[in-house]
């Protein structure tokens, strides 16, 4: 087992590695539009886990995944051998690349929410212009004039006759 610490440092060196490699060394069109958003190595630094997103060419256009997802399968092991005289550790890191959902979570969440604001809001216009059905307050009785010949400091049933 390695420090947690380690392996944390290692994961970081790693991404800012492969995405410098993507950006600037690898002329892959399919790689234009990918980002490495994360990157996790596993507890004995074997394993390297790179999550990335893909963005469209413009912001009406689809991104294209598995062109991207072919082409950082394609490039593997040229960003392997630019991870392993980036980090210099003693075993270089298997990479395995993986889409990030977190994007694609956020968005529907956002729409989540605004659907129940919207919700709120009608919710709160009706209430603004409901009455109660019945009286204001159905559980106040008025006070009458009887009421008020009642002596307080004695039971109502022990009254004595004079």
């Amino acid at each position: 087992m390695v420090d947690p610490a380690r392996a944390r440092k290692l994961a970081k060196r790693i991404g800012t590695i492969v995405a410098t490699a993507i950006d600037h060394e690898i002329k892959d069109p399919r790689l234009a539009f990918v980002t490495i958003t994360d990157t996790k190595v596993t507890a004995d630094l074997h394993d390297a886990t790179v999550y990335y997103t893909v963005m469209g060419a413009d912001l009406e256009s689809e991104p294209d995944l598995a062109a991207a997802a072919a082409g950082l399968e394609k490039a593997k092991g040229v960003l392997r051998s630019k991870v392993g005289a980036g980090t210099g550790v003693r075993f270089t890191p298997t990479l395995t690349f993986v889409a990030d959902t977190v994007p694609d979570t956020a968005r529907h969440m956002e729409e989540l929410l605004a659907r129940a604001r919207a919700a709120d809001d009608e919710v709160a216009r009706v209430a603004a212009a409901a009455s109660p059905a019945g009286d204001p307050d159905p559980y106040k009785e008025p006070r009458t004039e009887d009421s008020d010949d009642v002596d307080v400091d004695e039971p109502s049933g022990s009254r004595q006759a004079d």
